[in-house]
């Protein structure tokens, strides 16, 4: 194989790959949880915003503010892989590379 040649699809990969991080990083998507509790990531599931309700707060029951907590972040974070794999598909890469 034509080793200029394929250095030269390397560049192009990593430039590709380069574009699609900053692409995620410019990307925003929210998790919920019962409307309550709203997480706010970027595309490659960093955490940007909490926005919590006051009628999540219920006083002596922080288990039930720690649940709405994880859903959200789970919700959030389903979407920010779900993101990933997208926009990894077209260099070929597995998803979640990023």
């Amino acid at each position: 194989m034509d080793m200029k040649k394929l250095m030269k699809q390397m560049q192009q990969a990593q430039a590709a790959a380069g574009k699609i991080q900053d692409q995620l990083a410019a990307q925003t998507l929210e998790g919920t949880a019962s409307g309550l509790v709203t997480v706010t990531v970027n595309g490659h599931g960093k955490i940007q915003a909490l926005s919590i309700k006051p009628e999540a707060i219920v006083e002596g029951d922080p288990e039930a503010l720690e649940d709405l907590l994880m859903v959200a972040l789970k919700d959030a974070e389903t979407k920010a892989d779900a993101l990933q794999r997208q926009a990894t598909q077209a260099l070929g890469l597995p998803g979640g590379m990023f």
